[in-house]
């Protein structure tokens, strides 16, 4: 949804987690364009009811390389979750017995839901070469590449790359096809080609330079 003052767009997703012991956490992530200072929310909560349960709310920012990620435990709510309990400020959370097993449910929703996927390419301001076609929405993207030599990736469709690409933020074109979500986790040297929106993604190693 926009924001209030239209200077961003505000993105939530919610979501559950089961363990292999039947251990249950719901949680929400979410970010805004636009947003100062620049850091994306999580909200993890268990045991709905019962005297152990809590909320627990974080922020992620870009570490100090900046080619990745860390979370940091805050005072305020971000969102509420059904299996959460009271909200926890950040001391309180810290002394939780079961702080170990919220930070493995973060870790496990950044690696495994495809909105969190989208979320840290927000985060980090991931660059995409484009072809013009594609840039201005002239033509679908079946082909995505994660380059390995440059930390770039690239987005093209039909047409071929040509001498006048255009460089953006991955998670723009993110907005404007959710199908790119599939493969948003993309490591680096590896490309997902398709035959048209919405079609089966078939991945594999980028081809060399010269082919």
């Amino acid at each position: 949804m926009p924001t209030p003052d239209a200077t961003g767009m505000d993105r939530r997703a919610f979501g559950e987690f089961v363990s292999g012991r039947g251990e249950m956490a719901s949680y929400a992530i979410g970010w805004t364009t636009g947003a100062d200072p620049h850091v994306a929310h999580m909200t993890v909560g268990i045991g709905a009811g019962n005297p152990g349960g809590a909320t627990f709310h974080a922020v992620l920012f870009p570490d100090d390389d900046g080619d990745g990620y860390a979370f940091a435990l805050v005072d305020e709510p971000f969102e509420d979750v059904p299996e959460g309990g009271p909200d926890l400020t950040a001391g309180e959370a810290r002394a939780h017995d079961t702080l170990d097993f919220i930070w493995w449910v973060a870790d496990c929703v950044m690696d495994r839901d495809r909105r969190a996927w989208w979320m840290v390419h927000w985060l980090l301001g991931t660059k995409a070469i484009q072809t013009p076609q594609v840039f201005d929405l002239d033509e679908p993207i079946l082909l995505v590449s994660n380059d390995d030599d440059d930390d770039l990736w690239q987005l093209i469709g039909t047409s071929d790359a040509g001498d006048d690409p255009t460089i953006a933020h991955l998670y723009h074109a993110a907005d404007e096809d959710a199908t790119l979500l599939d493969v948003l986790d993309l490591a680096p040297g590896e490309q997902a080609v398709r035959g048209h929106v919405g079609g089966e993604w078939t991945r594999g190693p980028c081809p060399p330079d010269d082919e």
